[in-house]
């Protein structure tokens, strides 16, 4: 009976899928971490490894997704993004109520850092960040306070009725046909003093980033997307996982490398 509600529930969520938008879709997450582990150092990737019970960071990127048909993590649905206004800094926003992505990876980490954590907590810790470091750099997850993240625009995708948000979390993605492998060796690394950049930054650096990115996200004209669209913005997607990557390898390099 258990097995059965659990199967019920997975597909619930699976019939709800289209109509719910999380944080890159699968295929994004995937190959963020993907490439992060290629990136983590021979120890940290053994230590990672052992904590994830011989997952790898790209089957467990999309955990913090898939516990939302359990119950019992009700507590993470604000994890996912956090809302910033135009104009304003993270700092300016009061406890920045609509969202917790910023503070629960800020949390994460310094919890991480600090050790003695019960090994269960670790764990899901670890599958959480691997998750929400890719959230932050999606640029709908870091709302104006509007629409949802986008979530409220709505546009034709391929003549298709969509909206805003779910076109960058998958279907630019999903559209290139590429999978989660192929997809992290398309990004073009860059140069070591980029890669250092990169790694300084700090988390709401990185909300800060995505919100550079509005007036390109919301450049849809009369709402009817496709290839133009997608040109025009699919090396940012490429960008941004790779800039998830390459901060989420070195954050967990410098906790267990």
């Amino acid at each position: 009976m258990i097995a059965m509600r659990r199967m019920s529930g997975l597909l619930l969520v699976w019939m709800m899928s289209p109509l719910l938008c999380w944080g890159w879709g699968a295929t994004g997450h995937r190959a963020s971490g993907h490439l992060a582990e290629q990136l983590l150092t021979s120890k940290a990737r053994k230590k990672v490894k052992a904590l994830l019970h011989g997952h790898s960071l790209a089957m467990v990127s999309t955990w913090l997704d898939e516990v939302r048909s359990d119950s019992t993590y009700d507590y993470t649905g604000d994890w996912h993004w956090t809302t910033i206004p135009d104009g304003k800094r993270y700092e300016d926003v009061a406890a920045n109520p609509d969202g917790k992505a910023v503070t629960m990876v800020e949390l994460i980490i310094q919890k991480l850092k600090q050790g003695g954590l019960p090994a269960r907590q670790e764990e899901e810790y670890v599958k959480a960040l691997i998750h929400l470091v890719a959230d932050l750099h999606q640029p709908c997850h870091v709302g104006n306070g509007l629409d949802r993240g986008a979530n409220d625009v709505k546009v034709k995708w391929f003549g298709r009725d969509s909206n805003l948000h779910r076109v960058w979390d998958s279907h630019m993605i999903d559209d290139t046909q590429l999978s989660y492998t192929e997809l992290a060796q398309s990004f073009v690394m860059v140069d070591k003093a980029t890669l250092a950049q990169w790694k300084n930054a700090s988390v709401r650096d990185w909300a800060h980033e995505s919100m550079t990115y509005r007036p390109a996200v919301y450049a849809i004209g009369d709402g009817n997307l496709s290839y133009q669209y997608s040109y025009r913005n699919f090396s940012t997607v490429q960008l941004r996982l790779l800039q998830s990557s390459v901060r989420l390898a070195h954050i967990l390099n410098q906790i267990y490398g």
